[in-house]
């Protein structure tokens, strides 16, 4: 199983960082598993949605040369990997703005003459891992926890045919529930492979042509 892991956090020292390292140490622990990490802020990955962006989307052009980088990667995966902080209730802007632009029209989904929108990364499977600053007492009361999964489990991953393997919310408010929350880290890790259906790896991506512009 190959996997791309998609972090988005300035700090090279951040927790969010420590639970990537312990996935990864996790996945380490079958031999044929393979990974790519793509950290976003240190490759300095541009999130801004722009006219070329929007083009795409509505002409179906190529996307820009970036977002194309970035569907390959994701072409080469089995399983996707987000793990990031919550800001606001939701992923942080660097990683909102990943999927603003990769997820295009024509690649992630398509909408047919009778406007029914069809998935087309039924391919791939997909694990997220949030990383919260509340308690599970507030997340749960205010109901932020399945706010969270309603934006990104059904409102992206099941928009584009995607199958959530895992949506772990990890709560790190202190030394015992860090140190619980790094091992729930590499246990993720170690069990993806088997979340994963030997049908899904390595099957080929389904894309959909663009079409020249209108323009």
């Amino acid at each position: 199983m190959h996997s791309l892991i998609v972090i988005a956090h300035p700090e090279a020292s951040s927790y969010t960082r420590a639970v990537a390292e312990q996935v990864i140490a996790g996945l380490k622990e079958d031999p044929q598993n393979t990974f790519e990490i793509a950290d976003l802020t240190a490759e300095k990955f541009d999130p801004r949605y722009q006219g070329a962006d929007y083009r795409a989307f509505r002409d179906l052009n190529a996307p820009p040369s970036d977002v194309l980088a970035e569907q390959s990667r994701i072409d080469r995966a089995d399983l996707l990997l987000l793990i990031f902080p919550v800001h606001w209730w939701s992923m942080p802007a660097m990683l909102k703005g990943w999927i603003d632009r990769v997820f295009t029209n024509g690649w992630a989904y398509k909408t047919t003459d009778g406007e029914e929108t069809i998935g087309l990364l039924g391919r791939l499977a997909v694990q997220t891992i949030a990383i919260g600053g509340a308690t599970k007492r507030t997340y749960d009361k205010r109901g932020y926890a399945e706010a969270i999964r309603t934006q990104i489990d059904q409102g992206i991953f099941d928009y584009v045919g995607a199958r959530i393997v895992g949506s772990e919310l990890l709560l790190p408010l202190d030394a015992t529930s860090s140190k619980s929350g790094l091992e729930r880290a590499r246990e993720i890790g170690a069990t993806l492979n088997s979340a994963v259906p030997d049908g899904a790896v390595c099957s080929p991506p389904i894309r959909q042509a663009y079409r020249p512009s209108a323009e």
